[in-house]
């Protein structure tokens, strides 16, 4: 039933990217949800857009502006649902072990997706620059400065520290997909004894 601490993402975040500078006692940070973006502290978003717009790039976009944020509750909890399912009817000796890992496998490929969809919108985000901006930063060799926030890890942008790495609700979608995993391996293992329980007199 690890599939249902799924359900933790629409208390929690899933991502939580951080902005460090000197001139920012208190860092700037964002919270991404699976239906939208909230800053760390009250102000952070109208500070970070403030900043931004300096440097031309977009305003952090509304839930209602992305149709991500529409669609990951949607595929939450229909996740959740179908895992949930697999784990009654397999306590019930309905389902046979192999689904545990079907919902893992199909949980892997649905966060990878998800993951490279959220790239796309963060290289969008920090390359894509109003050419008509206050501010226009260069590298040292000219060309123009970009600001996209690193995907996982830390960067330096302008005279920002910027991290970006899961937070509450990443660390719970981890744990309920490896117990998922962790109830096949236990299935497998206990089908493998069996079958050698069955077999053992044929080898004796």
């Amino acid at each position: 039933m690890g599939s249902l601490l799924l359900l933790g993402l629409y208390v929690y975040p899933l991502w939580k990217i951080m902005l460090l500078a000197p001139q920012y006692p208190d860092p700037l940070g964002l919270n991404i949800f699976i239906d939208g973006i909230k800053g760390v502290q009250e102000f952070d978003v109208q500070n970070i857009d403030g900043l931004n717009h300096y440097i031309g790039m977009k305003t952090l976009p509304k839930a209602e502006e992305m149709w991500e944020f529409r669609t990951f509750p949607k595929v939450i909890a229909g996740m959740a649902a179908l895992g949930a399912l697999i784990g009654i009817l397999g306590f019930f000796g309905k389902l046979n072990y192999p689904w545990f890992l079907v919902w893992f496998l199909l949980m892997s490929v649905l966060g990878v997706l998800g993951m490279y969809d959220f790239n796309i919108w963060l290289v969008d985000y920090g390359t894509n620059l109003d050419p008509n901006a206050i501010m226009k930063l260069t590298h040292m060799d000219g060309t123009p400065m970009t600001y996209k926030p690193p995907l996982l890890g830390k960067t330096k942008m302008a005279n920002f520290d910027v991290t970006s790495y899961p937070t509450t609700g990443g660390y719970l979608l981890f744990v309920g997909m490896s117990l998922t995993l962790l109830a096949f391996l236990m299935g497998w293992k206990q089908n493998k004894k069996q079958k050698m329980k069955n077999y053992g007199p044929a080898f004796t």
